[in-house]
């Protein structure tokens, strides 16, 4: 799997406000929901279930929330760069500005885990999330991702 079967241009999301851990949870469900056309409660549901059994941020910066859904018909993730970077209670307690949101139907076992691994190789390499925090467009954001 390459990180571009699972992210396209239209999977950037560059306009969100969120100011907390919340907020970014629900407003990423409510644009990944209507992308995919799946209940936004049902995406926002699980977000917030996922996190609640521990931070999916991992230090550095980057967090992965993720979860399996019914009604999700494909893997699919979505970035945001947040141009505040929000607490979310990450292991090394620093704040968290870049993150991939990632949606699997409910029997894509290996199919979630090796989309995470992807997305967390990706945002594991130092170089990647530099530019990331420098890019300026989804454009640029998707090369970057897909080099």
């Amino acid at each position: 799997m390459k990180i571009s079967d699972i992210v396209s241009q239209n999977t950037i999301i560059t306009s969100l406000k969120a100011t907390n851990k919340r907020e970014v949870l629900e407003e990423m469900s409510a644009k990944l929901a209507r992308h995919e056309n799946i209940d936004v409660h049902l995406v926002e549901d699980a977000m917030l279930e996922r996190e609640n059994l521990g931070s999916t941020a991992y230090g550095g910066g980057v967090a992965f929330p993720h979860a399996r859904i019914d009604g999700a018909k494909r893997v699919k993730a979505y970035f945001t760069k947040l141009a505040q970077p929000v607490d979310f209670d990450a292991i090394d307690s620093q704040p968290v500005d870049l993150i991939f949101m990632l949606v699997s139907p409910e029997n894509s076992g290996a199919d979630h885990l090796e989309a995470l691994a992807v997305l967390s190789k990706t945002l594991r390499n130092k170089t990647i999330c530099s530019k990331l925090r420098k890019a300026a467009s989804k454009d640029e954001i998707y090369k970057i991702l897909t080099r």
